[in-house]
């Protein structure tokens, strides 16, 4: 049977690996909160200035004093720094008294329900919109090089905890033997590493993360304080406890359990077992339960059942994935491994597939809501590109669980006996060419009679080098065992991928809360007013560029007061020759229907009584002419009623 090199394999695997993660680094971590609406409203222009700015969210949100900033036409801030609930997902801050008129900049910066940053700005105006000089520099919650990196520990924290879990279940639960193999060891003690490294790392980078996004602020004391006060800080803490638990767990497997085997009490070693499992399984769950109380389980609806739902998922998903992490370094590093240890964990992973799927199908519910955010959001789309990496993943392991019946215990044996007859002593080469038999000297250095030290460490490595050279053909022998490698570990590329796949889902917002998050967008634009809309012209001519401001109030069916503003591109009013503006609902084929506004004031038209006869989406057209001949019309649609 041809077969194909050990290491082009290794490179397939690392192929998988590298892909899925700039799959994950191509995509950007979305923010679950949105916000859905304020007072006064993006772009409103008001005639009084208001004593506060009131925002509110698709979900409720962490703050802080700095969280919302209001900053006037000058770049300086006149909000109270007390920023503070103002009843369900609404939040406000108040402003100083005696505001000038001018356009002022709204910056919010918070942190939503399920741990994720959120931050935006945008702008109002009092009395008439004006140039403004507010730059917002600071807003980094969740990007840069922090945000990279963040995310970044994220995967790793994942990829621990698959390891050090489903290394553990491997060795406890199919292959006890297992426990005192050192591949086998190094992939529970890397899942345990990795995994504390990056919770270590993640309770580091959290402040600066959702705060200025400065590298500078990781090692800020002061923000690491804050930190621990919020609810993922405590997750995160909970899990460093938690991982001090399971380095005990780890000395207990790999050293008192392998000695109790090794001397054959079978009643300790199974008190052991049970304490073990016990032990194991209620540290694994917390660690999970750390994810479920910080993330997309801990908000939304029904968070009481979707908490411990969440926690059997990773469970499940640990126990496959890190036990074939396990099973795969056996087949390439561990001198045999037994048949019945084989089909243990095939029966494992079909009890894992199994919780995956019913959790999974709940969690998708939970998540999407319906058959158009399934289709129409990011989240339903990664969501089924991993149930086709699911789909994928099961049909592989059928495959695996073929090869797995076609190994028998008489192969075992076999490999067995031939390691027992390759122990025996060969000859190695002695000195110029001369044969010897290797073994052990009596002579000074520790080699034979007139050996020297150097001599003897140089057929130490010789022996060392064919016994492994024995093993592995001994491994690379079995055709059955080949084909299982095989298909193992075209089983841990896809779940590489998917592992990736999930991680991402878990940085992305549900498809739920992005469709109610619109509903409730478009509810607050459609009932609340006033409409307010800016569109660039350009007559071609000379001092023809600007834009246009059209504000209609209260933005309903019925009358409606209506405010046009043309400004140069510097921001500054001025007069033209003539504006016009019409209303059109192509949908009922009702309009145009023409307004011509009444000048003010430089640069400000108005008209009233404009009326809107029915509810919804509206083009506006604007004319605006400069000259006798020079004249352009600019449109753009809004929602009106």
């Amino acid at each position: 049977m041809k077969t194909i090199a050990p290491r082009f394999r290794h490179l397939v695997l690392l192929f998988l690996a590298v892909t899925g993660a700039l799959l994950a680094g191509a995509a950007p971590v979305s923010a679950h909160a949105a916000l859905t609406g304020s007072d006064p409203q993006q772009g409103a222009v008001v005639e009084t200035a208001p004593k506060r700015v009131t925002l509110t969210f698709s979900e409720t949100v962490a703050l802080s004093d700095d969280s919302l900033r209001v900053l006037d036409p000058a770049g300086k801030r006149v909000d109270d720094g007390k920023a503070r609930g103002a009843g369900g997902t609404k939040y406000a801050v108040g402003l100083h008294s005696g505001l000038p008129d001018g356009t002022f900049t709204v910056a919010y910066q918070v942190v939503s329900a399920d741990s994720h940053p959120v931050s935006g700005a945008f702008t109002f105006s009092i009395g008439a919109p004006s140039k403004t000089s507010a730059v917002l520099t600071d807003q980094n919650a969740g990007g840069g090089v922090v945000g990279a990196l963040y995310g970044v520990t994220r995967y790793l924290s994942y990829a621990g905890y698959v390891l050090l879990v489903g290394g553990a279940v491997f060795v406890l639960a199919c292959w006890p033997r297992g426990a005192g193999i050192k591949p086998v060891q190094r992939v529970v003690v890397a899942g345990w590493t990795a995994l504390t490294a990056s919770t270590i790392a993640m309770l580091l980078m959290r402040g600066a993360y959702t705060g200025s996004g400065k590298l500078g602020d990781v090692f800020d004391m002061t923000l690491l304080g804050q930190v621990l006060q919020t609810k993922t800080g405590a997750a995160l803490t909970s899990r460093l406890l938690l991982l001090a638990a399971a380095a005990l767990f780890i000395a207990v497997l790999f050293g008192a359990y392998v000695k109790r085997a090794e001397d054959g009490d079978k009643k300790e070693l199974k008190d052991l077992t049970f304490g073990l499992a016990v032990g194991g399984a209620v540290v694994a769950a917390g660690l999970g339960a750390t994810w479920a109380m910080a993330e997309h389980a801990s908000t939304g609806i029904q968070t009481g059942i979707a908490m411990p739902v969440d926690v059997l998922h990773l469970l499940a998903v640990a126990t496959w994935f890190g036990g074939l992490s396990a099973l795969l370094v056996a087949l390439y590093r561990a001198p045999s491994i037994e048949a019945s240890a084989v089909r243990r964990f095939s029966r494992v992973a079909f009890g894992s597939v199994v919780v995956l799927a019913a959790t999974g199908i709940y969690q998708s519910w939970r998540q999407v809501g319906s058959w158009s955010a399934l289709t129409g959001t990011r989240y339903g789309q990664l969501l089924l590109i991993k149930i086709g990496l699911v789909a994928l993943l099961v049909g592989i392991a059928w495959i695996s669980r073929r090869w797995t019946g076609r190994i028998t215990e008489e192969a075992v044996t076999a490999s067995v006996v031939e390691q027992r007859t390759a122990g025996k002593k060969e000859p190695v080469e002695v000195g110029g060419g001369a044969k010897g038999t290797a073994g052990t000297g009596s002579g000074k250095g520790g080699g034979r009679d007139g050996e020297s030290p150097e001599r003897a460490a140089q057929l130490a490595r010789q022996r060392a080098a064919m016994a492994s050279a024995r093993e592995k053909r001994v491994r690379d022998a079995d055709p059955q065992r080949f084909g299982l490698r095989r298909s193992v570990l075209a089983e841990a590329g896809v779940a590489v991928v998917l592992l990736v796949v999930t991680t991402i889902l878990t940085s992305t917002e549900p498809g739920r809360t992005e469709e109610e998050a619109k509903a409730a967008g478009a509810a607050a634009q459609t009932q609340a007013g006033p409409v307010s809309l800016k569109m660039p012209f350009d007559t071609g001519a000379a001092d023809g560029k600007g834009s246009v401001l059209l504000d209609v109030d209260p933005g309903r069916t019925g009358d409606n007061d209506m405010h046009v503003y043309v400004l140069r591109p510097n921001g500054k009013a001025f007069d033209v020759p003539e504006v016009k503006v019409s209303f059109t609902q192509e949908a009922k084929k009702i309009g145009p229907l023409s307004v011509v506004p009444d000048r003010i004031a430089t640069g400000h038209w108005t008209a009233s009584g404009v009326q809107i006869p029915v509810a919804g989406d509206w083009k506006i057209a604007v004319t605006v002419r400069t000259s006798d001949i020079d004249q352009v019309t600019v449109t753009k649609n809004a929602k009106i009623g």
